[in-house]
């Protein structure tokens, strides 16, 4: 039987695109999203893969959420955390909300989709956890310190529980993207592309959604099953740990 992926924010840019590999590796994906409703239904159109709504920042939702999903394709072996927003300002106009907000989805969201699938994961030996961080999180970004901060408590709890989910066969890993050509980056100024943030890419140019989902089909198949506890970089050079 084909184990089950879930997939957070996976109806649209990189999750979209780690959703869509995973299916053609042969895994029952699901997909969660938080808001856009015809996103999610055209994404489901077009790949088949069924979309699940609700908001990772709330841990009733997510055990709620996570039924559904468990219910109609069965027990979740692959978790991929990849549900992440912005909300960009200087720190000292930052409001304890936007601070909040960024927080609560980008790092307690981990929390909230992991922790209900841990025990099964545990009493089954198997498990696969994916955390999707940033290059902010590695390296900070000015104008960013609820984003940094949250991504770098993403590569805190991957190391720990990767101690913790060892002994029952469980990994748990992160992936750090750099500047990937998503909808949103692409609706950046060209200008601002080519001159700004293009330059400070070694291998010139921006990284596909398809790289990062390469990494986390990886990731999730047996054969990575001594890979845990690792950050994975994927920023054509632009940060090195």
């Amino acid at each position: 039987m084909s184990r089950v992926a879930l997939v957070t924010g996976g109806s649209r840019g990189i999750g979209a695109a780690i959703s869509v590999a995973l299916k053609a590796a042969g895994y029952k994906v699901a997909a969660s999203y938080a808001g856009n409703d015809d996103a999610a239904n055209a994404f489901k159109a077009e790949t088949g893969i069924p979309v699940y709504k609700w908001d990772v920042a709330s841990y009733e939702a997510c055990v709620e959420g996570i039924g559904r999903v468990e219910a109609d394709l069965g027990p979740v072996d692959i978790l991929v955390n990849n549900a992440g927003i912005t909300k960009d300002a200087m720190f000292h106009k930052m409001t304890p909300d936007q601070w909040g907000a960024v927080i609560n989805t980008n790092l307690t969201g981990l929390f909230n989709m992991t922790h209900p699938l841990w025990t099964g994961m545990r009493d089954r030996n198997f498990g696969r956890v994916i955390n999707i961080s940033s290059i902010n999180g590695q390296k900070g970004q000015m104008g960013q310190a609820n984003y940094s901060a949250a991504k770098a408590g993403d590569l805190g709890f991957t190391k720990a529980l990767a101690q913790e989910g060892a002994a029952k066969g469980i990994t748990v890993n992160a992936i750090c993207p750099g500047y990937i050509g998503t909808e949103m980056v692409r609706a950046i100024p060209e200008k601002v592309l080519n001159e700004r943030i293009i330059p400070q890419i070694p291998v010139g140019r921006l990284g596909e959604p398809e790289e990062i989902a390469r990494v986390v089909v990886f990731l999730a198949s047996d054969d990575a099953g001594f890979i845990t506890g690792s950050t994975i970089s994927a920023n054509g050079g632009q940060f090195f740990v």
